[in-house]
């Protein structure tokens, strides 16, 4: 493990330094968030106990959409002919990350879509966002997870339940920006969908897959980590052909 952490962080830490592991991963089970549409995580005993042979032994199947929990929405996802989940290359799951926290904008405004203005503010504390960065966009809705009426905006199941959406989410010309004039990596958020939740053509996606960037949803505890800093590692479940898959994502800060 130590010697991947050197290899993966060469470029970005210097020699000698330690890191701190932040996990960016909810857990999944009964309580795990998924669209209205779709089913929730479920999990199956198959075996648990002591066996004849004198030996214990636990084994579980589960059953899971590509898109619910802490999850990665591949490009194919809203762009024909885009990398499906198995073709998105590491180099575009592990780099340099920042931190966009517009959690005060968001306090009113369930529906807010992180602008242009938005990034650029960032950039005016903190410098240029590097090209390969990975970006993460922290609205604070983390906090309400798993409260499906407080994180969705309603707690109601299927077409209903999607037309009630109602959280944070990127706008739009936001999501152009970062692909024409910054060559982000990839960008993920701690809501349930990079379009704001009233969304119904989800253009933000479209803008961003178009040019194979990937996206991180219900991204957890990013409180934890600095405004930059650190490196993201976002390993998807490799499903062969698949739109999207289960995530485990975290960061290393860089001490």
């Amino acid at each position: 493990m130590s010697a991947f952490l050197v290899v993966a962080c060469q470029d970005t830490v210097p020699p000698g330094s330690q890191n701190t592991l932040v996990d960016l991963t909810h857990s999944f089970d009964t309580t795990t968030i998924y669209w209205p549409t779709a089913e929730g995580f479920q999990l199956h005993e198959d075996a648990k106990g002591w066996q004849e042979a004198g030996y214990y032994y636990e084994s579980n199947s589960f059953k899971s959409s590509e898109h619910g929990g802490t999850h990665l929405d591949a490009p194919i996802h809203f762009s024909e002919g885009q990398w499906a989940n198995h073709e998105i290359p590491l180099d575009r799951l592990i780099g340099h990350g920042i931190v966009v926290d517009v959690s005060d904008k968001v306090i009113d405004d369930r529906d807010y879509q992180i602008s242009v203005s938005d990034l650029q503010e960032w950039e005016a504390v903190n410098g240029q966002i590097p090209e390969g960065t990975i970006v993460l966009l922290r609205t604070g809705f983390g906090r309400y997870w798993p409260d499906r009426n407080q994180y969705l905006g309603t707690d109601l199941r299927g077409a209903e339940g999607v037309s009630q959406l109602h959280f944070p989410g990127l706008a739009p010309e936001a999501a152009k920006w970062l692909r024409d004039e910054r060559n982000i990596s990839a960008v993920g958020i701690d809501t349930a969908s990079i379009d704001y939740g009233q969304s119904n053509d989800y253009v933000s996606h479209q803008e961003l897959f178009e040019d194979n960037i990937p996206v991180f949803e219900n991204v957890a505890n990013m409180e934890a980590l600095p405004a930059s800093g650190f490196t993201i590692v976002a390993l998807p479940m490799k499903i062969s052909g698949g739109s999207g898959g289960p995530l485990r994502i975290i960061a290393m800060v860089h001490n």
